[in-house]
């Protein structure tokens, strides 16, 4: 299998962990094997925010197993997901090395590591199951657990469960994996869903998305089962459109990360209301907006932004469809959470 190839998405345990964290599979060879096909000089690293300690730790290590005069660089840029690349350190490294996610996009220049992880998830997976109902069953994970994705759906059909999953589209390299944005592998024929990723921030999401369904989280990283509970994030989301219906001046957010940006959708919104301005944006931030001096704001970027930080914003936050709400173009009782879907 040639490098590009693995670099858009191999599941395979196919690199070296990290002597400081056996937790997951930083495919340190894999790297190497990069560098030394490239003839690189220069190694540029992006990581998550949750990982970014572990960043010095990881170019400890490769800078043992790579050549001597080869320059490992750690991104400091906030990073929030396959959408959110350092397009700067791109241009500047010959080897581009994003951590944490699965590919949104084919790409020659950069070598996606997902973080693989080495936790078992059946015994998690036994706990939650008193949690289903047996029958049909949708299954969904993240990146981090793809690896294992094939076990979950085997031990699952193994105990009576109709396992329901599919891919989703394009913005999702793997069948059954799921987004902070995207939850279009949850479109399945079944009333449950079961969640098995480490937090809450996925399963949430895909609760608001899919309100029907229940959503019950194995995290195998924190041993722990619970139900996703989307009602408080529903209410903040109804209230922050009854704040923004009186608003007269509105700020729309463009956001230029390069797999975040909306700029129809900006531009339609501004293009149909006299009183909307629009402002181009690398991070959305409640500081960075306290210096306009709107009444409610519209974000055309990433959808958790919105959801996740509202009530953290001087003014109401909104997504496209609850602008819409909020103007009178839609009733609210058609109010939809926001999801992105492609790639750029």
């Amino acid at each position: 299998m040639s490098q590009d190839e693995r670099s858009a998405g191999d599941l395979r345990n196919t690199g070296l962990s990290l002597r400081h964290d056996r937790t997951w599979d930083y495919e340190l060879e894999r790297i190497v094997e990069a560098v030394e096909e490239r003839d690189a000089e220069k190694v540029g690293m992006q990581f998550p925010e949750g990982l970014k300690r572990r960043a010095p730790h990881v170019a400890d290590d490769l800078r043992e197993l790579l050549p001597d005069g080869v320059r490992v660089m750690i991104s400091g840029k906030p990073c929030y997901g396959a959408c959110d690349l350092d397009t700067y350190m791109m241009r500047r490294t010959d080897v581009f090395v994003h951590f944490g996610h699965s590919p949104m996009k084919d790409s020659e220049k950069i070598i996606y590591v997902p973080l693989f992880s080495n936790v078992e998830v059946t015994p998690i997976m036994e706990d939650a199951t008193e949690e289903l109902e047996t029958g049909d069953v949708g299954l969904v994970t993240t990146a981090q657990h793809m690896n294992k994705f094939e076990e979950m759906r085997e031990w699952l059909e193994e105990r009576g469960f109709t396992v329901h999953t599919r891919r989703g589209d394009e913005r999702l390299t793997n069948e059954g994996q799921v987004l902070g944005c995207n939850y279009a592998s949850a479109d399945i024929d079944a009333d449950q869903v079961l969640y098995v990723g480490g937090g809450k921030f996925h399963p949430v999401g895909l609760a608001m998305e899919h309100p029907e369904k229940n959503v019950v989280i194995a995290d195998p990283v924190n041993n722990v089962v619970t139900i996703a509970d989307h009602e408080q994030f529903m209410k903040q989301r109804y209230a922050s459109v009854h704040k923004a219906m009186d608003a007269e001046k509105w700020g729309v957010i463009f956001c230029t990360k390069i797999g975040q940006g909306r700029w129809e959708q900006a531009n339609e919104i501004v293009e149909n209301n006299d009183d909307a301005y629009l402002i181009t944006m690398d991070e959305v931030t409640p500081d960075r907006l306290r210096n306009f001096d709107m009444d409610a704001f519209v974000n055309t970027g990433c959808p958790r932004i919105t959801t996740d930080d509202g009530p953290q914003f001087h003014k109401p936050m909104l997504t496209p469809g609850e602008y819409e709400c909020a103007v009178g173009n839609k009733p609210l009782d058609e109010m939809e959470f926001d999801t992105f879907h492609g790639t750029w």
